[in-house]
């Protein structure tokens, strides 16, 4: 039987691979505009988060997702992604 891949991606806060389907998505779009992509389908920039606070506090401190997706995160962004969390 063939067995259908599950497709993995790295947690910006504390490294690891995860199953996408278990992380959060935060997107840049082409109008610099940041937003939380719920279906994993919206189209720009992406990087990943785990659910868990610590990972989205180490984040905030050490900048990455910030790097990750080349602009300064809005503050209200980092309020939806607590309550994601």
């Amino acid at each position: 039987m063939n067995t259908k891949k599950i497709p993995l991606r790295k947690c910006i806060g504390c490294g690891e691979m995860k199953e996408k389907n278990t992380l959060v998505r935060v997107v840049k779009t082409k109008e610099e505009e940041f937003l939380l992509d719920a279906l994993g389908k919206a189209n720009g920039r992406g990087a990943y988060l785990c659910r868990d606070p610590l990972c989205l506090a180490k984040a905030k401190k050490n900048r990455g997702l910030e790097r990750s997706l080349k602009g300064r995160i809005p503050e209200d962004l980092w309020k939806q992604l607590e309550q994601e969390c």
